[in-house]
């Protein structure tokens, strides 16, 4: 009976010092992982072998998921004249996404983009209504579990 006593205020210690840790938050998936938001045009033949996609977006069966580099996932919606598309590119770490800035099409000028936590929302939306006048940047990103 004595132990037991004993044990009541050591418990109540160890309740008290975990108690701040049940109130951390995990953090959002959207929030994880290096992200480009673009504006790039359409390319694919619109074949199974190579599908109408973003010019940037791997083929579906071309995505890595065990190593999970390069480009891990993306997410698009059409322009409102269907010739380009408004994407999230996701990727592992800044380099991947590098690549893609330095790119051929950066250079000629056919990718507008923005590097997230480099450019606010507001200038992606900004950008994004040129090409697509009801675009709404919260129901829109690529979700990586």
């Amino acid at each position: 009976m004595r132990a037991a006593v004993q044990a009541v205020p050591v418990l109540f210690c160890l309740l008290l010092i975990s108690w701040p840790a049940k109130g951390q938050q995990r953090v959002s998936p959207r929030q994880s992982y290096e992200r480009l938001m673009a504006v790039v045009p359409l390319i694919g033949a619109g074949t199974v072998e190579d599908p109408k996609r973003p010019m940037f977006a791997p083929a579906p069966k071309s995505i890595d998921s065990k190593s999970r580099t390069g480009i891990i996932a993306y997410s698009y919606v059409l322009s409102d004249d269907g010739k380009y598309a408004l994407c999230e590119f996701v990727a592992r770490d800044r380099a991947t996404l590098n690549a893609l800035l330095a790119g051929p099409a950066a250079a000629t000028g056919f990718v507008s983009s923005f590097l997230k936590g480099a450019h606010t929302q507001a200038e992606v939306e900004t950008e994004f209504k040129k090409y697509k006048k009801d675009f709404d940047i919260n129901k829109f990103g690529a979700h990586v579990q």
